[in-house]
């Protein structure tokens, strides 16, 4: 597993990540809430005494057991599941900073639950992510969060401990002498990645390979953000595109573990911006109910590209946060299917309301489903000038 010092300097860099995704600077008496699973209690002890030492106000809460999970599930009642807990959403109006600590000891323990119910937990608090997206927007709140190995996590992902916990040293630089250091250089080579794709008017982008036919319309007043800090590790650059425009057929050859739920192998056709044809070989009964769980749902809210050239991770992790994220011989896309991200607004985000949202396409959610294709892939803009420019081969930006 992580020895101490990795432990220090994985505290290090979660801590880089979680300023980085600021806008405006923490200061002290600033109040950060650390949410962890069990098994990362040592990692969250660092950080927990870290915040101490630069006077802001740790809040500690520890995460649902996966037998205290699957019980709410199984039992609750309506009023039970759509419960709000007394002083949530004070906490979340005065919340400056997030730190989540992922070490899941299940991911299958849902299974048997009907997604519905799941649905109908993540709409009824979707209100308290709306509190803290309108504080990022305004600059007095940022995110990060990060995975902490487990056995299960091993074990889905076919590894052994050892191997999976070196996978995540590697690609959080946790074997570098300064990984802080080199997260500031991956920072500033992927920003000028991001300046040029952002000087490139785009009226679509094509994605074609092996099972992939797919157009992402960008929409008006759109920028690509990556390598912002929200996630350690993180190499994508994303853009939330006009959901309106997305048209044909993608395919995530990773499989998905979500919600205690497996799905694997989904194919889905687009048409008009919306999902009108979906299939999976496991787990599609959940798949069709998750994008049935309100109207944004069944839309695109996020395009992602990776460069393999940054990334360090070369195998299936069984974590969205890692296979996300995969390097690998060709890099990888993705789609998340419903909430789209209003920091990618080329524009004052905290001007955003609900009316401009909407006329520009971005999409309104309780869902952010990431699925992960890794093939060889082409990725073609077509600008608004008729010229055509390949941003994406190999795995690599063309940059």
């Amino acid at each position: 597993m992580l020895t101490k010092k990795q432990l220090a300097q994985y505290a290090e860099v979660l801590l880089w990540g979680l300023k980085t995704a600021r806008k405006k600077p923490f200061k002290k008496n600033d109040c950060v809430l650390l949410q962890y699973e069990a098994p990362a209690v040592r990692l969250a002890e660092m950080l927990y005494g870290r915040i101490l030492d630069l006077g802001m106000h740790p809040v500690q809460r520890m995460g649902l057991t996966f037998g205290m999970e699957k019980s709410f599930y199984k039992k609750s009642n309506r009023k039970q599941l759509t419960f709000l807990a007394p002083g949530d959403r004070e906490l979340y109006s005065n919340l400056n900073g997030r730190i989540f600590l992922r070490a899941p000891e299940s991911l299958t323990h849902l299974k048997d639950v009907d997604p519905v119910r799941i649905g109908t937990v993540l709409v009824s608090r979707k209100p308290l992510r709306d509190i803290l997206d309108k504080r990022e927007e305004q600059g007095l709140y940022s995110w990060t969060l990060c995975t902490f190995p487990t056995a299960e996590l091993a074990q889905h992902a076919k590894a052994n401990p050892k191997e999976y916990a070196q996978q995540i040293i590697r690609a959080c630089y946790l074997d570098k002498k300064d990984p802080v250091g080199e997260w500031k250089k991956v920072h500033q080579q992927v920003s000028s990645i991001k300046q040029w794709l952002n000087s490139l008017k785009v009226s679509y982008f094509h994605i074609e390979s092996e099972h992939i036919d797919l157009r992402i319309t960008p929409g008006e007043k759109r920028r690509w953000k990556g390598v912002s800090g929200h996630n350690i590790p993180s190499f994508e650059v994303f853009l939330s595109p006009d959901w309106h425009g997305t048209e044909g057929l993608y395919y995530a050859n990773l499989p998905s573990f979500r919600s205690g739920n497996y799905v694997e192998k989904i194919r889905i056709t687009f048409r008009k911006g919306s999902i009108v044809k979906m299939g999976a070989e496991k787990g599609e009964d959940f798949a069709r109910k998750q994008v049935a769980m309100d109207k944004g749902a069944s839309r695109v809210g996020e395009f992602s590209l990776t460069d393999r050239r940054f990334s360090r991770i070369d195998r299936f992790m069984a974590d969205t946060l890692f296979d996300e994220n995969f390097g690998g011989q060709y890099g990888n896309c993705h789609v998340a299917l419903g909430a789209s991200y209003t920091d990618t607004y080329d524009g004052d985000p905290a001007a955003m309301t609900g009316a401009l949202k909407k006329k520009l396409g971005f999409n309104d959610s309780a869902l952010h489903w990431d699925l992960v294709n890794t093939e060889d892939k082409t990725v073609t803009a077509h600008l608004t000038s008729g010229k055509k420019v390949t941003i994406y081969e190999k795995g690599v930006f063309t940059y």
